[in-house]
């Protein structure tokens, strides 16, 4: 069985053209994860304060690209908070470990990370551990006047150094920008670094130091995905396909294999040949061929900044039309290779899904909504006085309706200040008009050194309010803490039971 060159050639492109493109939309994560390590918030920030002394508290860490603080247009001031993005995530860790709890202006400040900063979890894991193997160390906050060899002769001490460089000013020929990268050879070296020489004063500036959260170069723009050189794959395809005839027809090249079929021609270096059409067999029918564009069927356009290969043309009379070479990433489907459903049975099979998908999703709301006890707890559930009766007859009537927004392991007993209402007020306002906040302590057992919660109790005007809140703020992080945003329930809130 002779192997044609046209179809290794449309084989190896596609599959070149998905490698491209998977590691181009990586690379695209990986970037988007690394814009959200170098940002923090800050949180608790005095009125008073303004942009230029954020900066200079939070300046030692790195280069700052940007601090914005929310203005309220009523008062013509900030609302006391403010993003933070640095040029590099070290900075940004060490600004969040180093500055947390801070006094600015009479006030401790809280810093933390931005609220979509768990959506990216894996990938930053992911940059971690490869910045784990090189045993690197960030060092900012160095003086002007040391140069690479400097700071060099101070680190190596804690063991051999394989690389030492300070990154250079471009506005400033011979100069460097305050902050650099040092490797060891082992990892006890950097890990010692970092304990002894953070905040050590060199040359009257105190040193920041950490651990390197990235590998080298994770910061450079991707680039786009390209496309195989038009000689490279056609010649590539050739060599495969005669290779192919040699193993079906036991070692000795098929007749007419190894010269490239008629009207095909192989661009040599310095000419911008293009192969030639080629006659290509329509697909046989019931069998789906990836990128294949038929008479009804609607042609698949590839996403901008992605290179088209030359198609091939299919000869008249065949009832085809074009196989275009670029096709985009395949979905998860059904296995490669099984002939698609017939429309109707296609049709019904959809429908059942849906109505399954929407029976799991019930049924899973339904649980969650209404957890299951145990036998012995059913059996001995109590109900006394008449305003838990009233409760339980209204729970059981009406579907669970509450205007009540509770946030947990958002504050400490220690983080308590007069401050800290008009700060939950502002920051809920977002979402809608808040009628009250309640601050609750709630101690955790009868002794004296019981441990002690805080729980803030908002309370909306409206339920889809207090919806917009919890899916806002659950799992943001405040000052450290990682927030617990959920609906609390309205008769509890009512019966000032605030233990729930």
């Amino acid at each position: 069985m002779e192997q044609s060159v046209k179809s290794i050639l449309v084989k190896q492109t596609i599959a070149h053209q998905q490698q491209q493109m998977m590691n181009f939309q990586n690379t695209v994560q990986r970037q988007q994860a690394l814009a959200l390590m170098c940002r923090i918030y800050v949180g608790s920030i005095n009125f008073e304060i303004k942009e230029d002394t954020i900066k200079q508290a939070f300046l030692p860490f790195g280069t700052i690209k940007s601090v914005n603080l929310s203005w309220d247009p009523v008062t013509n001031k900030h609302k006391g908070f403010a993003f933070i993005e640095y040029e590099l995530p070290e900075a940004a860790q060490l600004a969040l470990e180093q500055m947390n709890g801070v006094m600015i202006g009479g006030r401790n400040i809280k810093v933390g990370r931005p609220s979509n900063m768990p959506q990216a979890q894996p990938i930053i894991e992911q940059l971690a551990d490869e910045a784990r193997k090189l045993n690197r160390v960030y060092v900012a906050s160095v003086h002007q006047d040391l140069s690479d060899n400097d700071i060099r002769s101070v680190f190596e001490a804690f063991g051999t150094i394989n690389a030492c460089e300070l990154a250079p000013d471009p506005t400033k020929p011979g100069k460097h920008r305050g902050y650099g990268f040092i490797e060891y050879s082992v990892s006890k070296g950097a890990q010692d670094a970092v304990s002894s020489m953070n905040l050590f004063d060199l040359g009257g500036q105190y040193l920041r130091v950490g651990q390197a959260i990235t590998p080298p170069n994770a910061t450079l723009l991707p680039l786009g995905p390209g496309s195989m050189p038009t000689a490279a794959a056609v010649a590539a395809a050739a060599v495969t396909a005669r290779i192919t005839a040699m193993d079906v027809t036991g070692g000795a090249p098929a007749p007419g294999s190894a010269p490239p079929p008629v009207g095909l021609a192989i661009p040599t270096l310095g000419a911008a040949a293009i192969p030639a059409p080629v006659p290509v067999a329509p697909p046989a029918p019931g069998v789906a061929v990836p990128g294949f564009s038929a008479p009804g069927v609607a042609a698949i356009i590839p996403p901008p900044g992605v290179a088209i290969p030359p198609a091939v043309v299919l000869p008249q009379g065949t009832g085809a039309a074009i196989l275009p070479v670029s096709i985009p990433l395949p979905q998860p489907s059904a296995a490669a290779g099984m002939p698609p459903l017939p429309p109707s049975q296609s049709t019904v099979a959809a429908t059942v899904q849906g109505k399954l998908q929407k029976l799991t999703e019930a049924q899973k709301k339904l649980v969650e909504e209404d957890p299951a006890q145990t036998l012995d707890q059913q059996e001995n559930m109590k109900i006394s006085g008449s305003n838990a009766r009233h409760m339980v007859m209204q729970k059981l009537m009406r579907a669970s309706v509450s205007q009540v927004l509770v946030l947990r392991n958002m504050v400490g007993p220690e983080d308590l200040d007069e401050e800290l209402e008009s700060e939950v007020t502002d920051e809920c306002g977002k979402f809608g008009v808040v009628n009250r906040v309640i601050i609750y302590q709630e101690k955790q057992g009868e002794e004296e050194d019981a441990e002690v919660i805080v729980k803030l109790f908002v309370e909306f005007n409206s339920q889809h309010e207090v919806e917009a809140a919890a899916k806002s703020l659950n799992n943001r992080f405040f000052g450290g803490r990682k927030v617990r945003a959920e609906m609390y329930d309205q008769d509890l809130f009512e019966a000032n039971d605030l233990s729930g």
